[in-house]
């Protein structure tokens, strides 16, 4: 596991092994923890002799994602993945808002027109926003998201507030997102929905793991599709239409 997490470019895994006739787990996690702690974490999971436990340490935007494919590597290895059954389950109570670190500010950390959990109440208050929850919900299937959807923030007043908190200003919000904010002064009900990703679903239901594998036209890494010759040179004819004007870049 430490071999394979190098070559996927991360600098290793943390691990704690329990063994036969050795008390408080083996490795350098475990030394440096000490038994006491070693012990507690043992209890918290449930572990036993034969049994060994993984650490991935960092930002949890640059983690999250290399710890999944972890865990499912494990569940292969050891043949503990499930493969002829489909079990699915609903992820909710997703972040309203995230830490911008490149622009050092409040960002919306998924759809920015979900209703915050609590309305313009929660967003006025002392509250901080990085606490704040939407109503926002996937359903996941096998590890693979099939289904996204949320409840809208229909109200014109909680929306610039929202954009508010993220640096925007009021006249911004209606010049930016004019034709939402103005549809909403009419009176939209509260009202929600979801949208279903059918080339996952079909992609399950093949039993492969690559969107490419089942889709009729797939793209490679450049977003290229080979069969079709997309994208194609466009014609300075077709440029000058759309009013568009292509600067070479200079050569460094």
């Amino acid at each position: 596991m430490n071999s394979w997490a190098q070559q996927q470019g991360q600098p290793g895994l943390g691990y704690i092994f329990w063994r036969e006739g050795e008390e408080g787990g083996a490795g350098p996690v475990a030394k440096n923890i000490g038994p006491e702690r070693t012990e507690a974490i043992r209890k918290q999971f449930g572990l036993k002799v034969g049994d060994a436990i993984f650490f991935v340490a960092g930002q949890p935007t640059n983690f999250y994602k290399f710890a999944g494919e972890a865990r499912s590597r494990v569940g292969s290895e050891l043949n503990l993945t499930q493969l002829d059954q489909f079990a699915c389950c609903w992820i909710v109570d997703f972040p309203f808002y995230e830490w911008n670190e490149d622009e050092k500010r409040i960002d919306f950390a998924h759809n920015p027109f979900s209703m915050p959990q609590g309305g313009m109440e929660a967003l006025s208050g002392a509250q901080d926003p990085l606490t704040l929850k939407a109503f926002q919900y996937d359903m996941v299937c096998n590890g693979f998201e099939i289904a996204s959807g949320s409840i809208r923030n229909h109200h014109p007043a909680t929306m610039v507030k929202a954009f508010e908190l993220t640096g925007l200003s009021k006249a911004q919000v209606e010049e930016q997102f004019g034709g939402l904010y103005r549809a909403f002064q009419f009176g939209a009900p509260p009202h929600g929905g979801m949208a279903a990703g059918v080339d996952r679903i079909v992609m399950l239901v093949c039993g492969v793991q690559n969107l490419r594998e089942i889709t009729l036209f797939p793209m490679n890494q450049q977003a290229q599709d080979l069969l079709m010759n997309a994208p194609s040179e466009a014609t300075t004819k077709q440029l000058r239409e759309l009013g568009i004007r292509v600067v070479a870049q200079e050569k460094k």
